[in-house]
């Protein structure tokens, strides 16, 4: 009975903080993740706090939360909308995945970590956040801009990635030979071709046997439904994620809207949760040790993201100021960046490891909604001195036409956590 009550104390000590801290991020309009990780390391081993009845139920909570992140983010895009990003912007996911994936693996292999673990921080440092990117598209009012499908594009094409990064990583961190690894791949690879094919070919008879008007049984079926899959999935060492991200392909129009309203909350309250357990497993003393790394690596991997954006704007004949906007929009990293580190430092990969990524993506989600606001107008000023300035008819006219009055809104995906 004690322990009951010291559970409750402590559980219900945790939850209102996080309420609070929430409330205080969206006070200041931004980001709760940092706050989030800052709670966890106060809760943790050699925090202020330490939590001791609670952890495991916490730990339970933060499974859920990673499942619940994968689902919502499978509901905001349909099978096709995957489909046709990778035919079109595929050279622009090569180069995103090049220029940032290579320093995290470097650095792991410069601090003599190891493959796995360059491998593993090599998928830190490539994902963008796109629920920090997605909340300061908004708050900056760029939704309509002629460079947003780009940056939506190249977030769509990482979050596809995923779907086959997951699988290694998970072989890879479960010490299975080459010849397991590439039948765990190769299952991963076929699961999700025939999930893709399946939704594109019979997605509205899926929607419709999920389907219901009573939301109390929509939520119970989609819920058990994506519990089910994710379990079985990673019981086949495929990543529970993954599983939960495919359901959220299956699933489009009507009940793909009604599930994101339903499971929201839930998502909300579990990946606050989630957050929160990967910073107990982080010693707040290991951080400094490994804060001049982490700021170095996010110093580079912030002008890969730019260079990034901006390739990939060019392209696809943006104006130069959308280039600019592209690329500084795409440097915040954030939940996807943890998932990946959680699963290493759940496995005891390198003890350096979830610390060395904590700090990392404390310094961009803090620093990414800046390099949006300011690295258009800061590179205008730099290049500005070499070249003529334009004719105030002409600079109208390109700010004008990269805010077109009639451009479509991308569809109101990934909010806060989503990624």
């Amino acid at each position: 009975m004690h322990s009951s009550a010291l559970f409750l104390i402590e559980f219900g000590a945790v939850i209102l903080g996080l309420g609070l801290l929430g409330r205080l991020a969206g006070r200041l309009q931004f980001s709760p993740i940092p706050l989030y990780l800052l709670a966890g390391l106060a809760f943790g081993e050699g925090g202020l706090l330490p939590l001791g009845a609670s952890e495991e139920f916490v730990a339970i909570g933060a499974e859920i939360g990673v499942i619940l992140l994968l689902l919502m983010l499978g509901l905001e895009y349909t099978a096709s909308d995957l489909v046709s990003n990778l035919k079109t912007q595929y050279p622009a996911g090569l180069v995103d995945a090049t220029l940032n994936a290579l320093p995290g693996a470097a650095m792991a292999l410069l601090m003599g970590w190891g493959p796995v673990a360059a491998v593993v921080l090599a998928g830190v440092t490539w994902i963008s956040s796109s629920g920090v990117i997605a909340k300061v598209l908004g708050d900056l009012g760029r939704l309509g801009n002629r460079e947003t499908p780009v940056i939506l594009s190249i977030l769509v094409l990482e979050d596809l990635a995923m779907a086959v990064y997951l699988p290694i990583i998970t072989a890879l961190l479960a010490g299975v030979s080459l010849a397991a690894g590439s039948v765990t791949l190769a299952i991963a690879l076929g699961v999700a071709g025939l999930v893709l094919f399946v939704a594109v070919r019979y997605g509205r008879v899926i929607s419709r046997f999920v389907s219901s008007d009573d939301p109390e049984k929509l939520l119970l079926v989609v819920l058990g439904l994506t519990l089910l899959v994710a379990g079985i999935a990673q019981q086949l060492q495929v990543s529970a994620a993954v599983g939960a991200f495919l359901v959220g392909i299956a699933l489009s129009g009507e009940v793909a809207e009604g599930t994101h309203n339903l499971l929201s909350p839930l998502r909300d309250l579990f990946a606050a949760v989630f957050f929160v357990f990967f910073g107990l497993h982080t010693d707040p003393a290991s951080i400094p040790p490994v804060l001049l790394p982490a700021l170095a690596l996010a110093v580079v991997t912030a002008g890969t993201k730019i260079a990034t954006g901006y390739w990939a704007a060019k392209r696809a004949g943006i104006s130069v100021k959308g280039r600019w906007r592209a690329g500084g929009t795409l440097v915040a990293r954030g939940e996807f960046s943890i998932v990946i580190a959680g699963l290493a430092v759940t496995a005891g990969i390198e003890p350096e490891l979830g610390p060395l990524a904590t700090a990392y993506v404390l310094i961009l989600v803090i620093l990414g909604p800046l390099t949006a606001r300011y690295t258009q107008p800061l590179a205008m000023r730099l290049t500005g001195r070499r070249k003529p300035a334009e004719p105030a008819a002409l600079a109208e006219a390109a700010e004008a036409a990269e805010r077109p009055q009639e451009a479509a809104e991308p569809r109101e995906s990934v909010d806060q956590h989503g990624h």
